[in-house]
């Protein structure tokens, strides 16, 4: 066996995770970036929630208010602690809690070790918008050149930049632009570069010189074309066009920016990759079961862990309105593997081109290499999986006393329920659609943005405002935002801070 009772040492886990890496190679064939694990205390854990599982990450108020926060929840008993964090890097790096036993030290390097870290590698989001060898060297640069900043300008004038372009920094990054994977490194190279040709260029004897009314070239109009309006990307917009910014103010801006899009992918898979894993580890534990490396106790402590992890609580029971992604992603990644290897009739009209296929491993591998949540829910959602979830639609009419139940479980309502629910997941829900639409720099530089609404949701009034009056700080000038419905047209209000 590899160990006995909970106790671990590091010749435990060097042995575990050698026969964790062989059945997920030989058995599972997962491909993995280098794996770099390190042991990290309770606290150490909540300093890594703070940096979102980053190693390195630059200075900021939130980062101690995140971390404070959920030091009082974990002391007061309010929250425990992930088991483990693991990052989209190369090498892919996971933490693992030393309070953890060895059969929790076990599950997680098969969890996030070699789940995780497969879906990383072959997901086509991660592939095409992330490159996992740059983002730690160019966090470190972000770090550095924040630091300098602050010794530079002070604390004070860098956290205004900060808490600007953190409040926009859902409407930061590319959407509808085509996949462009960022070269993080080239980025850094750039800024490092531009710095050094500001520093050769500078020569304090211009500022004697009067200003005059500039080149006969700057009267002319920007337009919308020589702006590139409209713009989805309103951190993208600043940093190129905002009137008062200065360079380093820009810079940081920037990191902002591809920061927010390095991470961009991961909320649009997320039932997906914690499925992967989730899967990945419990077919390890159970092959390490089967073969005698591990004893009944931990095979029990192990599905224990799993059963908590994946608990979906039922609708009356609370909990926010939206599926435990591990119980979701699961239960479908459970029933792939039923579908290929015992379908039912029921099956065969469904997934005619998987059922019975005998390559369930093949087939797992397929969809988490090939889809994101939306479609993948769209694909494989069954109608066996939403009888076991106990899934029912509900349509509320505002005009209606009542609220009506119109899909159940019947040939139709299995099709309205995964789309549904399929839809709950769409990309486009996550972040609202707002544009830049007009800058006239020669004029007023009345900033104009328009909110392409979704029927019946507008912006709440505050957080509106709030971040308008962040945006106005970084523009320098007034901002103009009209809310308009996606599906008419017509224009339902708007907001004006001059």
């Amino acid at each position: 066996m590899l160990y006995t009772g909970t106790d671990w040492n590091f010749s435990i886990l060097w042995k575990c995770y050698d026969e964790i890496e062989r059945i997920a190679e030989e058995e599972l064939g997962l491909e993995t970036y280098p794996n770099r694990i390190e042991i990290i205390t309770s606290e150490q854990m909540l300093d890594v929630y703070t940096s979102h599982g980053m190693p390195v990450s630059y200075p900021h108020w939130s980062a101690g208010k995140r971390f404070v926060t959920h030091e009082n929840a974990y002391k007061r008993g309010l929250m425990g602690l992930a088991y483990e964090v693991v990052i989209n890097s190369s090498p892919c790096i996971s933490y693992l809690m030393e309070e953890n036993s060895a059969t929790m030290q076990a599950l997680v390097i098969a969890h996030a070790a070699f789940g995780h870290n497969h879906f990383f590698r072959t997901n086509r989001l991660f592939r095409e918008w992330t490159d996992p060898t740059q983002i730690l060297d160019y966090l470190e640069f972000a770090r550095g050149y924040v630091a300098r900043c602050e010794e530079r300008y002070g604390i004070r004038a860098v956290e205004r930049i900060l808490d600007a372009a953190h409040a926009l920094q859902g409407q930061g990054v590319n959407r509808h632009t085509g996949a462009k994977r960022i070269d993080l490194r080239a980025e850094a190279q750039r800024a490092r570069e531009r710095r050094e040709y500001e520093h050769s260029q500078y020569n304090d004897l211009w500022r004697t010189i009067p200003t005059g009314l500039g080149a006969k070239g700057d009267e002319a109009a920007d337009g919308p074309s020589q702006l590139g309006l409209p713009e989805e990307n309103i951190l993208y917009f600043l940093e190129k066009h905002a009137p008062k910014l200065e360079t380093w103010e820009r810079e940081i801006i920037r990191i902002v920016r591809l920061t927010a899009q390095y991470f961009y992918p991961q909320p649009q898979v997320k039932v997906m990759n914690e499925g992967c894993a989730t899967w990945v580890h419990d077919f390890i534990m159970r092959r390490l079961h089967e073969k005698g490396l591990i004893d009944d106790s931990a095979m029990l402590e192990a599905i224990h862990s799993t059963t908590n992890v994946i608990m979906q609580p039922g609708f009356e029971q609370g909990g926010g309105p939206n599926f435990n992604p591990y119980a979701l992603g699961l239960a479908m990644m459970s029933d792939i593997v039923r579908i290929c290897t015992t379908p039912t009739e029921e099956d065969r009209r469904w997934f005619r081109d998987i059922a019975g296929n005998g390559d369930p491993v093949g087939t797992l591998k397929y969809g988490w290499a090939d889809y994101r949540d939306e479609s993948f829910i769209q694909q494989f959602l069954s109608p066996k999986v939403i009888r076991d979830l106990r899934l029912f639609r509900l349509t509320d009419d505002q005009a209606q006393p009542y609220l009506l139940v119109d899909a159940i479980h019947n040939e139709e309502g299995y099709h309205e329920i995964r789309r549904s629910v399929a839809a709950s997941y769409d990309p486009g829900m996550l972040a609202e659609e707002i544009e830049i639409v007009g800058a006239d720099l020669q004029g007023d530089r009345i900033l104009k943005l328009e909110h392409r609404t979704r029927p019946g949701q507008l912006l709440q009034p505050t957080d509106a405002r709030l971040t308008l009056a962040h945006l106005k700080d970084l523009w320098g000038y007034g901002v103009e935002m009209r809310e308009i419905d996606s599906q008419t047209g017509r224009e339902l209000g708007g907001y004006t801070l001059q």
